[in-house]
């Protein structure tokens, strides 16, 4: 009997040179540690199975084969993404294991629309983050639902139970006034921030045109996004492009001249005021939850960042999504 297999895949890869996105490998081994009153010995084997018909990477081979050390067997890596320690280009990987969703409620009755639905669904952005071994099984869990315009789906301060994704048409979400903010179209989804942040519904969504929304229960849907680190990186990214659309009046407001009280500012409309004036200097963001964040501009442009472990991208992304929480959930 071989040893287990944990299977990596490429869920972004920036210039690398030898793979691509969707790329996949196999990471096998084990590792002991034994100790005698002679000697002290580690041994470790490690396995490495890269996609057929490309070179191998004795860099990326390495970083998996330290998660062979770190966790002793295959079958002990948690869920978990890593970066490869690089060369030319960047590459980030993701390691999950098989999805098990439970049935809530009535049972759902997976009617042959949907399934019809499903080469369709697989282009969305939400669902591209899910292997294709488990998308069939997560897209039987939602629902299908068909809407006239004009019903309201949910409504500002009330519960949310579920996540939502437009399949067709379109819909409006509308502030307290009753005036539309901003309109969401197929592949779209809403309600999320409702349920990670365990808030009630921040703004009103109701259809503007005939449409069919798929939607899935708040147990479920945090199954998903337990079992998927890539899908928490999406709504990071999701939540910075939403805040940043909103602040667009405001950093407008602040490009002709850095006026006010820094702290009151969201750091993504503060960035973009400072490429708009084209500022060079550097940016200190304290009090956050692993200290100092400093971010270097030259003439506008961000040319490093750090914070904590974080450099360069990851940083920049570690304290948007630190930031973007406390502002949407507190």
């Amino acid at each position: 009997m071989g040893f287990p297999k944990a299977i990596f895949k490429i869920i972004e890869s920036k210039n690398c040179p030898l793979y691509s996105y969707d790329d996949i490998f196999g990471v096998t081994g084990i590792t002991i540690s034994m100790s005698t009153e002679e000697d002290n010995t580690f041994v470790t084997t490690s396995i490495i199975h890269s996609p057929l018909n490309k070179e191998k990477c004795k860099i990326l081979s390495g970083d998996l084969a330290k998660i062979i050390i770190q966790y002793e067997r295959a079958d002990r890596i948690p869920i978990c993404m890593i970066t490869c320690s690089g060369c030319t280009g960047s590459i980030r990987l993701e390691h999950t294991q098989k999805l098990v969703l439970t049935e809530s409620g009535e049972k759902h009755d997976y009617t042959e629309e949907l399934a019809s639905m499903l080469h369709l669904l697989s282009d969305f952005s939400f669902f591209k983050n899910i292997d294709a071994e488990n998308l069939q099984t997560v897209i039987k869990f939602f629902r299908l639902e068909k809407l006239e315009k004009g019903d309201i789906i949910i409504r500002k301060g009330d519960p949310c139970a579920n996540f939502y994704i437009i399949a067709s048409g379109s819909v409006n979400v509308i502030n307290d006034r009753g005036m539309t903010i901003s309109t969401l179209t197929r592949g779209d989804v809403f309600g999320e921030m409702s349920l990670i942040c365990n808030d009630a519904v921040g703004a009103t969504i109701q259809v503007c045109e005939p449409s069919s929304i798929l939607y899935i229960d708040r147990k479920n849907f945090q199954k998903i996004l337990d079992q998927y680190p890539s899908i928490q990186l999406y709504f990071t990214r999701l939540m910075a492009k939403r805040l940043t659309k909103s602040n667009i009046i405001r950093t407008e407001d602040l490009a002709s001249g850095m006026t006010g009280n820094l702290a009151e500012i969201p750091c993504e409309a503060l960035f973009q005021t400072l490429n708009m004036n084209g500022k060079t200097g550097i940016l200190s963001i304290t009090q956050l939850p692993k200290g100092t964040a400093r971010f270097s501009f030259r003439q506008g442009t961000l040319i490093k960042a750090k914070y904590d472990i974080y450099e360069g991208e990851e940083a920049f992304y570690e304290i948007l999504k630190e930031r973007l929480f406390r502002q949407i959930c507190g």
